[in-house]
């Protein structure tokens, strides 16, 4: 079993470890209660939303005057269907459309339709799937291998064989790109973000332009402007069956919002994504003086590693023994960034978060402006380090921090 740099076993299916603090997904549910609580204090105008994502609800009027699970798909789902394929790559006389909840509904209906007991899923990307998908696999009773590159990947599917699926992540949890030239003999795609970021980034097809048989993408990732469905589309029979599963687990997106959906894909420019993430490098520029060659820069992300935040914090605050876990730094450096900076971060996107880095992407140049710029994001984060070097030699005060004044009855972990 992985472990993290200080000897943490990572959690099962997730890329780090719990601590005491967040020990399950019900106290990280909990924490998400305390940001709210954060954010009511300051009020939302004090609020800066630095997720990289893009949750709103974009629809008129007009729009909102049929936003009625039975008018609205009678009124926007057949252009819906056009912009998505044309967005997508697909073309109407193979392909099909279908919306989910989220993208981990898609990525779990797809796996309750094609995956059975006892069969073997690969996930293939440039460095680890996404929880979502290793969980689905799971679900279904199915025996999931995890590879990283092409070799790997070939590897592994030599030596199985009752492979169903093939789980490919192009643009993988830690944001590396995987090159065009893996991706095309490979089945299910969770192109979460790089359905936009790699053909409007690096000139990469659209995703059913590689030839997968079906894939999906979320319509809150930079470009689109919400809201956090899952859109999937394919092979026209694949999409029919797990659409189908879909609706009869409940996993299916409310038709209300399709008119929201026709929205969000007619304004998608690609110059867009090139702009979230030019202002992303300036924010890198800034923050690298205050922490070196901690900071990690992939081709479209910033990132400080979790392991990193809990030994500077430890630096800073003169604490020899490690109180916390890497993934409880992070949660307490993100509560400090909102709490005495406004600044709203990723971290708090994901219940439970797909990693424990601080993670920093596309971030909307209208914001930081706001904000006060790129050396006033990078100060922020320095001086969140400090104060959370300072907190660590009194880790009840870490509890209180994520969890409020309630946390040892919080959820099921407590401190």
């Amino acid at each position: 079993m992985a472990t993290d740099r200080f000897g943490n076993r990572h959690a099962p299916n997730l890329p780090y470890a719990r601590g005491r603090i967040l020990a399950t997904t019900e106290d990280d549910f909990c924490k998400l209660q305390r940001a709210w609580a954060v954010i009511r204090g300051r009020g939302p105008e004090h609020v800066f939303v630095f997720t990289g994502l893009e949750h709103a609800l974009p629809m008129t009027d007009e729009d909102l005057r049929f936003a009625d699970d039975e008018i609205a798909p009678a009124l926007y789902f057949d252009r819906l269907t056009t912009l998505a394929l044309q967005h997508l790559g697909g073309s109407s006389d193979r392909h099909d459309v279908a919306l989910f909840n989220r993208l981990t509904g898609a990525t779990l209906a797809t796996h309750l339709t094609l995956v059975r007991p006892g069969d073997v899923v690969i996930g293939a990307s440039a460095s680890y799937s996404h929880p979502s998908v290793v969980r689905a696999a799971n679900h279904v009773g199915a025996r999931f291998i995890d590879t990283a590159g092409l070799a790997m990947f070939r590897a592994a599917i030599a030596g199985e064989p009752r492979v169903a699926l093939v789980d490919l992540t192009r643009l993988a949890v830690t944001y590396d790109l995987m090159p065009v030239e893996e991706i095309r003999a490979l089945v299910y795609m969770d192109d979460a973000g790089g359905a936009r970021v790699g053909p409007a980034g690096f000139g990469q097809p659209r995703m059913l332009e590689l030839g997968v048989d079906i894939g999906a993408t979320g319509l809150d990732k930079y470009g689109t402007v919400g809201p956090r469905l899952g859109l999937l589309a394919g092979q026209a029979d694949l999409v029919a069956r797990i659409r189908a599963t879909g609706f009869e687990f409940g996993l299916e997106a409310r038709q209300m919002l399709y008119p929201a959906v026709v929205r969000t894909l007619e304004q998608y420019d690609p110059a867009r994504v090139q702009s979230l993430i030019d202002t992303t490098r300036q924010i890198a520029r800034e923050l690298r003086p205050f922490v070196g060659n901690r900071l990690r820069e992939t081709p479209t992300t910033v990132q400080i590693p979790a392991d990193d935040i809990l030994d500077i914090a430890m630096q800073r605050g003169s604490v020899e023994k490690t109180p916390i876990v890497p993934y409880e730094a992070t949660a307490a450096l993100a509560m400090l960034l909102l709490q005495h900076h406004g600044m709203l971060m990723v971290h708090f996107v994901g219940v439970p978060p797909g990693t424990a880095d601080l993670l920093i992407k596309f971030v909307p140049p209208e914001t930081l402006e706001r904000f006060g710029g790129a050396g006033r994001y990078a100060r922020a984060i320095d001086d969140s380090l400090t104060r959370l070097g300072a907190l660590l030699r009194d880790p009840v005060s870490i509890a209180q921090l994520l969890l409020g004044d309630n946390h040892q009855g919080c959820g099921k972990g407590g401190a």
